[in-house]
């Protein structure tokens, strides 16, 4: 199991990054990381990865009323 500094965390995110307590509170741990500076950057999506995504979660418009003609 992980332990996390909370003392140290609540006053980096605080004080430091200046979030109010319901935003650092709604953060994951990996999105902390990031504003931190810390942990890899995601790789570029590819037209080739997009068309995946579109594959397989593609709009479902039918039934929206403002999709209707």
């Amino acid at each position: 199991m992980t332990r996390f500094d909370w003392p140290t965390l609540l006053r980096i995110g605080l004080h430091g990054l200046r979030l109010r307590p319901e935003a650092f509170w709604a953060l994951t741990p990996v999105e902390l990381q990031i504003m931190l500076g810390q942990g890899a950057t995601a790789p570029s999506l590819t037209r080739q990865g997009l068309d995946a995504l579109l594959k397989a979660h593609p709009d479902d418009t039918e039934g929206r009323a403002d999709e209707r003609e």
